[in-house]
């Protein structure tokens, strides 16, 4: 049975995992359906997806069996109220809205509704996502095994513990482009002030930080043996390590994400 799809919102995320759905042949062009609020573009953005876009919510929810929340946060509750009539124990709701707890989302849909939460990340947007989720009280394990699924058309998925969890997951795989981006780019700034053009620098630290990721998720050795690897005792490197160690880099990004965390928590209370 081919699962029909449809999307609350369509947006950047929305479209990034439309995109991967049909890239990775996960789903058909006709069995995806998307709205949006305005007419405005709704033509141009169908043709550049492939995929029908329609203004109407209800309509989408009617003629899917897999239905994505992609809207903003404060929008969540009247968009779960307007097609609450239409949802029944077939249907699978899952919310991409960053905040929004299975408390407030159970609390608007039917009681026997399944419902998954999911963290994403912007990297999505290059086939490179890096997706949290958890599932509600009536989510099945087979329901998390078939977004799980469907999130790694975009990059990888993990599925947490629990809901507490996803803060974490916000803090590091949600905000945590934005500290990647902030440390590549500070260190091409320094090989800028060092007297290297910053474009150049930049490229060696992008490219830098690619190669490292890929060898660290492929690894068979530890993340310590890797660092180890590189900085050979008395080498260029182990001064460098050195020079983070002794500003405590552990704490810091301790702290990043700790704080990250609680602010996480904080919104969806």
């Amino acid at each position: 049975m081919r699962n029909k799809i449809g999307f609350i919102g369509s947006g950047k995320m929305a479209s990034a995992i439309i995109k991967g759905l049909i890239k990775a042949d996960f789903s058909k062009p006709e069995d995806i359906i998307a709205t949006q609020t305005k007419q405005i573009g709704l033509a141009e953005k169908s043709k550049a997806l492939g995929v029908k876009i329609i203004l109407d919510n209800k309509e989408a929810v009617k003629n899917s069996d897999v239905i994505f929340i992609a809207t903003k946060p404060n929008q969540v509750v009247d968009v779960l109220k307007e097609i609450s009539p239409f949802i029944d124990e077939s249907k699978l709701i899952v919310s991409i809205a960053a905040g929004v707890t299975l408390k407030k989302l159970e609390s608007n849909l039917p009681s026997n509704t399944r419902v998954i939460r999911v963290m994403p990340n912007t990297p999505a947007l290059v086939g490179e996502g890096m997706s949290g989720m958890v599932g509600g009280s009536k989510a099945e394990k087979k329901d998390l095994e078939f977004i799980k699924n469907l999130l790694s058309t975009i990059g990888k998925c993990v599925i947490a513990d629990n809901e507490s969890q996803l803060d974490i997951v916000t803090a590091i795989s949600g905000s945590g482009p934005a500290f990647f981006y902030k440390v590549i780019n500070e260190i091409a700034r320094a090989g800028e002030k060092l007297g290297m053009d910053y474009d150049k620098a930049l490229l060696l630290s992008i490219q830098t930080a690619i190669g490292s990721a890929k060898m660290a998720l492929n690894r068979d050795i530890s993340m310590e043996q890797l660092i180890s690897n590189v900085a050979t005792k008395g080498g260029c490197t182990a001064v460098g390590v050195d020079c983070m160690n002794e500003y405590n880099t552990e704490k810091l990004f301790f702290d990043v994400i700790e704080s990250t965390t609680k602010k996480a928590h904080a919104l969806g209370e």
